[in-house]
């Protein structure tokens, strides 16, 4: 084996600056991922954009009945 004083694999804890700049740029793609589904979630989602938007088409009710 490579040595029996070996304890594993230790890696060293990240600086203040990564770990600030880590959580800002997490925030940052969230809030523009909810930002985005807010915008045009159903659209995106489900599909139902246009048919949620009106039921008022005018060309539905173009022909009397």
């Amino acid at each position: 084996m490579a040595g029996a004083s070996s304890t594993g694999f230790n890696p060293h804890l990240p600086g203040m600056r990564y770990r600030i700049l880590s959580k800002a740029l997490g925030a940052t793609m969230w809030f523009f991922i909810f930002y985005r589904a807010r915008e045009d979630g159903t659209k995106l989602l489900f599909g139902l954009g246009e048919q949620l938007k009106g039921h008022g088409d005018s060309e539905h009710n173009s022909a009397p009945h």
